[in-house]
């Protein structure tokens, strides 16, 4: 399976690099992942709804130009569906399963995805009701995805 994370924004801080770096080694074991960060639009400290609508309109085609087209989209959004881990892990080997070998999941900046985005997923997942920084959605992404793959092939995880 290809995974690819495409989001928005560097990572500045050493802590959520080595934890990406050490979830996308561990990941090697069980899938081709790639991770494409595109730049994310300077946005004002109290941005209008026009700004706003501007700012994830520019990042989501950035976001557009990475999407394969026999990629199975899933957004990482708010009001998309939770799962408990066991349920993810069998969402992501059902995806594998029914012939796809590709997978993007989008995490969007600061502001969220924009419509166009959001319309044309697969699927729109939510982590939790809280709003997390996009820089740590990268790290629970990927320990996620990791334990599904621990969850898949019958290997112990943390419960």
């Amino acid at each position: 399976m290809n995974i690819d994370i495409l989001c928005v924004g560097k990572i500045k801080e050493k802590y959520y690099t080595d934890a990406i770096n050490e979830y996308s080694k561990r990941l090697g074991r069980y899938c081709k992942l790639n991770i494409i960060s595109v730049n994310d639009e300077k946005t004002p400290a109290s941005p209008t709804d026009r700004e706003r609508d501007i700012v994830v309109r520019t990042e989501g085609q950035r976001i557009q130009k990475y999407i394969k087209e026999d990629a199975y989209i899933i957004a990482l959004a708010i009001d998309g569906k939770s799962y408990s881990s066991e349920k993810f892990a069998n969402m992501i080997n059902n995806v594998g399963i029914n012939g796809t070998s590709n997978i993007q999941f989008i995490i969007g900046g600061s502001l969220g995805l924009s419509d166009d985005i959001l319309k044309n997923a697969n699927m729109k997942v939510s982590f939790s009701e809280m709003t997390f920084p996009h820089q740590l959605m990268r790290v629970i992404l990927l320990e996620q995805i990791y334990r599904a793959y621990r969850i898949i092939n019958n290997e112990p995880y943390h419960k």
